[in-house]
């Protein structure tokens, strides 16, 4: 995973969403694109994004339908969903937001309006995406040198470790089973063996605990490892 925040779309039309690729790949944004609602419910299960641009109008599953399902798992309940949507009537609105959207977004739009909602809404939920510097306890990542220090004292990464700390850190004390850390730091096109995560855990848990440091992740038996 790189520290471009990953951006999901979920648009039927076609047109459209070539258009929100481009421009939102031109804003630094990492942008996967889906023309379905169940599909999108299981992509966004195998590799959780950033954020979502979720369409009203979708074939099969309706926008809300995904949204309504997105909020009732506990892995989805908190990502940010903009609902995009033609319908620019207030009790849609309404219905829009309860069902857990973040924003909402009427067509046409602006597409410099759209990457600044897209923003706004990232900032509010996961601040640490918009930062080039992320620190936890006393650990502190800087995305655009590729350093590390804790207390201080760096801290000597490959770059493996390096994406897998700077996934843990944007959510500290979850849990991740091994799977969900391949599909964030290999990408889930690249076949590894799960076994692998755990040889980087342990290179990441011997550099960041060097010098008699207290080890800060946690390994949840049976379900995977967090960053306490």
């Amino acid at each position: 995973m790189s520290s471009h925040p990953c951006v999901f779309v979920v648009e039927d039309e076609e047109a459209l969403s070539t258009l929100l690729q481009y421009n939102l790949t031109k804003e630094g944004f990492a942008v996967e694109v889906c023309a379905d609602g169940e599909e999108a419910l299981v992509r966004i299960d195998e590799k959780l994004p950033d954020i979502v641009i979720l369409d009203w109008m979708l074939p099969s599953v309706s926008g809300i339908e995904v949204c309504r399902r997105l909020r009732q798992r506990s892995v989805t309940r908190n990502l940010p969903i903009i609902m995009l949507t033609a319908r620019a009537d207030e009790t849609d609105r309404v219905r829009g937001l309860n069902t857990g959207a973040d924003d909402y977004i009427c067509k046409p739009f602006l597409m410099s309006e759209l990457s600044a909602r897209v923003r706004a809404v990232l900032r509010r939920i996961r601040p640490s995406l918009a930062e080039e510097r992320v620190s936890h306890g006393d650990i502190v990542v800087d995305r655009s040198a590729h350093r590390v220090k804790r207390a201080g004292k760096d801290v000597h990464l490959g770059p493996t470790e390096f994406r897998l700390l700077d996934y843990f850190i944007q959510y500290p004390g979850r849990v991740f089973s091994r799977e969900q850390l391949l599909n964030a730091v290999w990408g889930s096109d690249v076949y590894v063996e799960t076994r692998t995560v755990d040889v980087h855990i342990g290179r990441l848990r011997r550099a960041l605990a060097a010098g008699d440091m207290p080890d800060p992740i946690r390994t949840v038996r049976s379900a995977g490892y967090a960053l306490d």
